[in-house]
């Protein structure tokens, strides 16, 4: 083969290969601001906000170094989302049920069906779990959204490099010659016999 015909042809398929990362990327793009949007809506019509700076809620060790940072803010992203479902909700639910979760409570409760306080108890925590698991559902969109931006950046990168090499690749198209062959006959060879 042509090593002018393969030259063209490598450059031909980087130059496609530009054109399809770009497309990647732009969708990618999209991809994690309409998650981005979405996630950030959904979260504020819920206005919940964290606890304010110095508030008890905040001195709890084990809500503390997670929920500081966000002091009075509205819960508006997927970090925020996971850091109040994993490190307020789920810390005030195990307080309020003895550390048993929806489930065992459930099942004492239809055990003891005269006890109104489990009822409630048991009510009360399906509705923390419930708020719980919506938040880490919010929280792994978000983090959908955080790859999507991360894959688009790197589309693109990765476009920019093709573009360079296939530009590359044609400047040094035009400076070989025009009988030069991709992998030429070796001459002096002696031919195989059966």
């Amino acid at each position: 083969m042509r090593r002018k015909t393969f030259d063209a042809l490598l450059t031909s398929a980087g130059f496609v290969l530009v054109i399809v990362l770009v497309a990647a990327g732009g969708l990618l793009l999209w991809a994690h601001n309409f998650v981005d949007n979405q996630v950030h809506t959904q979260l504020a019509a819920q206005q919940i906000f964290f606890p304010k700076a110095g508030s008890d809620s905040l001195d709890d060790p084990a809500v503390k170094p997670y929920l500081s940072q966000y002091a009075g803010q509205q819960l508006v992203t997927g970090a925020q989302a996971e850091a109040y479902a994993n490190h307020f909700i789920a810390v005030h639910i195990s307080e309020m049920a003895g550390g048993k979760t929806y489930s065992q409570l459930s099942s004492e409760s239809l055990a003891n069906p005269n006890d109104t306080k489990l009822a409630g108890q048991v009510q009360t925590v399906f509705r923390g779990e419930t708020l719980r698991g919506l938040l880490l559902n919010a929280y792994a969109f978000g983090k959908m959204g955080q790859i999507a931006l991360i894959a688009a950046v790197s589309a693109f990168a990765a476009a920019g490099i093709l573009l360079i090499l296939s530009l590359l690749g044609y400047a040094h198209l035009r400076r070989v010659p025009a009988d030069a062959e991709v992998m030429p006959k070796l001459t002096g060879a002696v031919p195989h016999t059966a």
